[in-house]
């Protein structure tokens, strides 16, 4: 029984993480400024595929600039769009 539980876990997990990702690609899919449109830290980290400690250093380090409001994180995706193309290696 507790491996049924684990499973429906598993799978709604799954499910949070791919809303996530579409409610992303809507705001990016967007018609609004870039400077218009803030990502929280948990959807900024599942667009980037990195980790909250990762992040948490991008933000210690300034790679990333973001705005806090009281203990939430956001990040402007035209900020999001300058990280991206300031480290845009064509090969």
């Amino acid at each position: 029984m507790n491996n049924f539980y684990d499973d429906a876990e598993k799978i709604l997990k799954r499910l949070d993480e791919q809303v996530a990702l579409i409610v992303a690609q809507m705001k990016i899919g967007s018609k609004l400024d870039p400077e218009d449109i803030f990502f929280d830290n948990q959807e900024f980290m599942q667009l980037m595929n990195i980790s909250k400690r990762t992040a948490q250093e991008w933000r210690n380090k300034k790679i990333i600039l973001c705005s806090q409001v009281g203990n939430k994180i956001y990040y402007r995706l035209s900020d999001i769009q300058k990280l991206l193309n300031d480290n845009y290696n064509s090969k």
